[in-house]
């Protein structure tokens, strides 16, 4: 079936933006080589890599005092529960003397 419209031909199509429109251009920068290695390109660290690095030596610091603290705490507590646990044993030894058994 033919409508008579075959003769006729396409039409391009293009985009039109409506008048004032934002620009979504993105406006992203490549992050500099300071930025990237934390040194200037003359071999100097930057503020920034300087302050993160004291930062992770100070808090890494800190971490190891934690648990240093921890473990006489957890040494401490298991020689507690030991201590108690050979007062138990010693008591019931003494009950099984004292049953005749």
């Amino acid at each position: 079936m033919t409508t008579g419209d075959d003769d006729l031909e396409p039409i391009d199509a293009e985009i039109v933006e409506p008048a004032g429109s934002p620009d979504f251009t993105p406006t992203v920068t490549a992050p500099s080589f300071s930025d990237v290695t934390g040194y200037t390109e003359a071999g100097v660290p930057t503020f920034d890599h300087v302050r993160d690095k004291i930062e992770k030596r100070t808090t890494t610091a800190i971490g190891s005092q934690e648990l240093s603290e921890m473990s006489r705490e957890a040494a401490e507590l298991d020689e507690a529960i030991a201590k108690r646990d050979d007062a138990a044993k010693r008591k019931l030894d003494e009950m099984r003397k004292s049953l005749g058994l």
